[in-house]
């Protein structure tokens, strides 16, 4: 399958520059291509991937290519899909971003011994441009009165944008000529937000290099939810590809938790099952939707690529365990991790009376409720019923030391994190 029939199948192309002439050339030979990403934080998170998705297809197709980390570009702030100017970052912080997405990307990209893709910074070639060789060499390609049409420009005239955000497409577009130059790269690829950057690359090569030179461009739909909402958030914020910020556990439950309208979409951008495996799972999320077979190859699949196969494993103990309420053989690891959003509470390492205990972390409202409680048998300690108003609640009863899971009920869990 050609590489363009493979994106229109997984409908992931939102515009291109020449369709004919892409799919012309993918057809005949084997391409460079790039995406960029700027180092506005120390992680990305999935919304980032989607593009880079795209751009593995293309290796795996026989095309080369080329991640950008944006260490010059990120300095300044891209004002796309943005109302308000960005907080500039130290360069030192800008350095640190670019280090963790470095790492980030070949970790997720590049593989032992894998050569078939190149990575670069385009902090290289920008630093050493001088005022006046950007406002000759560059600036006098560009008119105002296009850069001022363009959508990333026009949505902010009522608000504001300074000469900063504005020059953006310009050091954009320098990249592209570098690239197209010196990496033979033909092709940009990237969110439906960067079509006014990219189209800007492509004319500045065309006045640099001729109106015959072979550049394309191809932007990503914007990806929302069913429900109209805007993909990778949550109520807890993003979700983070950095296991620091979003656990895997949380990771393989945000994919596990997709809306059945939604999940053939993501099988198609995120994963690399081929068609008749998607086929397949398609048709099992209309026969059997209960079963959310789909969800859980997804979850799997995306949990496997950003995180491990370790990783993976150890998700799906916690939710084996969360589901089943036999938490006692997690770690404490593993229980900080799946309880990470739970109701806290914080206790000493003291040995307490447990109705005593219950009621003064607030977890129970009185002493004659907390004995009720426990008589009834409400009240589950590390997955373990409580029968006993007398029994006293030790270090012994903890994870390691660390932590004791409360269970009220059927569902109504508690971390209590055990301090000195």
């Amino acid at each position: 399958m050609n590489i363009i029939d493979e994106l229109e199948w997984r409908d992931a192309i939102n515009q291109q520059t020449d369709a004919e002439g892409l799919r012309a050339l993918v057809s005949e030979k084997s391409i460079s291509l790039y995406c960029g990403v700027d180092p506005t934080g120390d992680s990305m998170h999935i919304g980032h991937l989607i593009p880079f998705m795209m751009l593995k297809r293309f290796q795996l197709a026989g095309h080369r290519p080329v991640i950008l980390i944006g260490g010059a570009t990120g300095t300044i702030g891209d004002p796309s899909g943005r109302q308000t100017e960005r907080h500039l970052q130290t360069m030192e912080q800008v350095q640190k971003n670019v280090d963790a997405l470095t790492a980030q990307m070949k970790k997720l990209f590049v593989n032992d011994g894998d050569t078939g893709l190149r990575m670069v910074n385009n902090y290289d070639w920008t630093s050493t441009l001088t005022i006046l060789d950007f406002l000759r060499d560059y600036g006098k390609n560009f008119s105002v009165n296009t850069m001022l049409a363009k959508d990333i420009v026009a949505s902010r005239l009522q608000t504001g944008i300074s000469f900063t955000e504005f020059s953006y497409q310009i050091l954009q577009s320098i990249d592209f000529l570098h690239l197209y130059k010196e990496e033979d790269v033909q092709l940009q690829i990237g969110g439906a937000d960067q079509w006014g950057n990219i189209t800007s690359g492509l004319d500045l090569i065309r006045k640099k290099e001729g109106p015959e030179a072979k550049a394309f461009g191809l932007t990503i739909p914007l990806m929302l939810k069913a429900d109209g909402t805007k993909f990778g958030k949550t109520a807890g914020g993003a979700i983070w590809l950095d296991p620091k910020k979003t656990t895997p556990f949380e990771f393989y439950q945000f994919w596990a938790n997709t809306d059945d309208r939604d999940v053939i979409k993501y099988l198609k951008f995120f994963t690399f099952l081929t068609k008749e495996q998607i086929d397949e799972l398609e048709a099992k999320v209309t026969t059997e939707p209960h079963k959310r077979e789909a969800q859980r190859v997804l979850a799997e699949e995306m949990t496997k690529f950003v995180h491990s196969e370790d990783a993976l494993l150890q998700a799906q103990k916690i939710t084996e365990a969360l589901f089943s309420g036999n938490i006692k053989s997690l770690t404490a690891d593993e229980i900080e991790q799946g309880f990470k959003d739970m109701p806290t509470f914080h206790a000493s390492r003291e040995t307490k009376n447990i109705v005593d205990w219950l009621v003064d972390l607030g977890i129970e409202p009185s002493k004659r409720q907390a004995r009720e409680d426990i008589t009834n048998g409400a009240i589950s300690l590390n997955g373990d019923k409580v029968d006993d108003p007398n029994m006293d609640v030790t270090t012994s009863n903890s994870f390691d030391g660390r932590f004791i899971i409360i269970r009220k009920g059927k569902k109504n869990y508690s971390l209590v994190k055990l301090g000195e």
